[in-house]
């Protein structure tokens, strides 16, 4: 019971620091972010183009140090 307990804290606590790191943009986003305001590309909903590419340049950089 006590293996069990842990096991459901941990998962919980994996959970909880995968959503807070979803929510932070990464260098390149924020500034592909700041290209689409300046090129009125920016979207009420969703991401510009060079906001989208930004993200992808963090997530390559972000795979490249694990």
């Amino acid at each position: 019971m006590d293996r069990l307990r842990e096991v459901v804290i941990a998962v919980a606590v994996m959970v909880g620091v995968a959503l807070v790191a979803g929510c932070e943009q990464g260098p390149a986003q924020k500034t592909g972010k700041g290209v689409d305001r300046a090129l009125d590309q920016d979207r009420v909903f969703g991401k510009g183009p060079v906001e989208k590419a930004g993200k992808k340049l963090d997530n390559a950089v972000d795979d490249l140090k694990r």
